[in-house]
């Protein structure tokens, strides 16, 4: 059957005589009938079967639909990843240079992590030994945005051009991290629009690395599927919240200072580019099931329904922090989350969220290993997340709910030009 979350085609009307001509394909079996019915696109539904022709030879194949088609340029100013809208299906994963390795040999694994991100971004198989797990799909909107963790520049002899906004983040209260998947001197960040394309891009850039470098930590996530909704809206986490609702636009005069370093910033070698702060923030979904839609609602301030701020409105429509009920109780509660991250109520601090939720099964005491693996994106890490999330430390409702697992701060460089690769001006400069 057709994938349901796909638009169908418009059903072409089928002639007596071609509706002879199929039915005298008497050898084709079921599975050939089915799988070239979806190809050519003729698919009538008939009492819930599917009734189709086998296409010629000489027939074209029928174009990608929007979703393989759809795709991300890896040469530009930023690097992908970034600005791109939220992918159904993400990989992140952390690299330490192997024992020896210095700053040769980084050069080399960014020149062929380049060249591979490059080739994949544009549906083309990688430059070597691919395993064809994409080889029937398109580009997908895949992005693959490479990053450099503060242990990078001792283990390179780089220690100079380390950038002071990379020193490590302070401890939180609700930290409850595990070393073993946080930092690393490299990161990748891989999401596209389908799963195997997404797995491919992650498997050929682990294989790239050849003896350079080994896998630190790797975790993986998804969204909802582009098309999966009747109009288009903000995400949804697995707490059943509408999230990201008052993320920086790039249509605002002051989005490429919050979000990017500038031409004319320190170090050189960071114009243009962005730091990633990357947690992994378990959800204890089977305490937060237990309340009520109404309190679910005052914890976070804002309708589960529509994201609307709790004072009314729609989702957009500003929130009201001083209006209060019949009884005189704040319509937002003081410790709301809405409440504490909003950009006024902290100096104007802000991020741009673009994270994956993940689930990784059942714990032996039955309770879900799922949550939201957070990747926020700001010009300077010490003005964006951590002034946000010192003051959540401080008395933010959802604490209760969550547990950071794990914690990663990135220098990602600005984009590659042409014939470049990422890193180039730090590794050759």
């Amino acid at each position: 059957m057709p994938d349901q979350s796909l638009p169908k085609a418009p059903t072409p009307e089928v002639t007596p005589g071609e509706r002879e001509a199929a039915s005298a394909h008497e050898g084709i079996s079921r599975r050939r009938l089915l799988g070239t019915a979806g190809a050519t696109g003729l698919v009538l539904g008939t009492a819930g079967a599917a009734v189709g022709y086998a296409a010629a030879p000489s027939e074209a194949a029928a174009p990608l639909t929007s979703l393989g088609t759809d795709r991300a340029m890896f040469h530009g100013k930023h690097q992908p990843g970034i600005t791109d809208g939220l992918q159904a299906r993400g990989h992140v994963v952390a690299f330490d240079l192997a024992a020896g390795a210095g700053r040769k040999e980084a050069a080399a694994l960014l020149r062929r992590w380049s060249e591979t991100a490059r080739r994949l971004m544009a549906g083309e198989p990688s430059p070597h030994d691919d395993t064809d797990v994409a080889r029937d799909a398109g580009p997908s909107s895949l992005t693959i945005t490479f990053g450099f963790g503060h242990s990078f520049f001792a283990r390179t002899g780089l220690e100079k051009q380390r950038p002071t906004a990379l020193d490590p983040l302070p401890e939180f209260s609700s930290d409850h991290l595990d070393k073993n998947r946080s930092n690393g001197d490299l990161w990748v960040q891989i999401g596209a629009n389908d799963a195997l394309v997404a797995f491919h891009a992650l498997r050929a850039i682990q294989k790239d690395t050849g003896r350079a470098a080994t896998v630190r930590w790797q975790m993986n996530g998804f969204n909802r599927s582009p098309g999966a909704t009747s109009h288009p809206m903000t995400a949804r986490n697995l707490m059943g919240q509408i999230d990201g609702t008052r993320n920086p636009k790039p249509s605002e005069a002051d989005f490429g200072q919050r979000i990017f370093v500038p031409e004319t910033g320190e170090p050189a070698w960071m114009a243009n580019g962005s730091y990633a702060v990357v947690r992994r923030i378990r959800m204890l979904l089977d305490d937060w099931e237990k309340l009520s839609g109404k309190a679910q609602e005052d914890v976070i301030g804002r309708r589960k329904s529509d994201g609307a701020a709790l004072s009314g409105g729609t989702e957009t429509t500003a929130m009201d922090l001083e209006k209060t009920d019949a009884q005189g109780n704040l319509v937002v509660p003081i410790n709301a989350h809405a409440r504490i991250t909003r950009p006024d109520q902290n100096g104007g601090a802000a991020m741009l969220r673009r994270p994956f939720s993940f689930h990784d099964g059942i714990d032996t005491d039955g309770v879900p290993d799922a949550g939201l693996l957070f990747i926020c994106w700001q010009a300077d890490p010490l003005r964006g997340f951590v002034p946000v999330q010192r003051k959540l430390d401080r008395g933010d409702a959802l604490s209760q709910f969550i547990r950071h697992e794990s914690s990663g701060l990135f220098a990602v460089p600005g984009g590659a030009a042409e014939g470049e690769y990422v890193g180039q001006k730090l590794l050759e400069g």
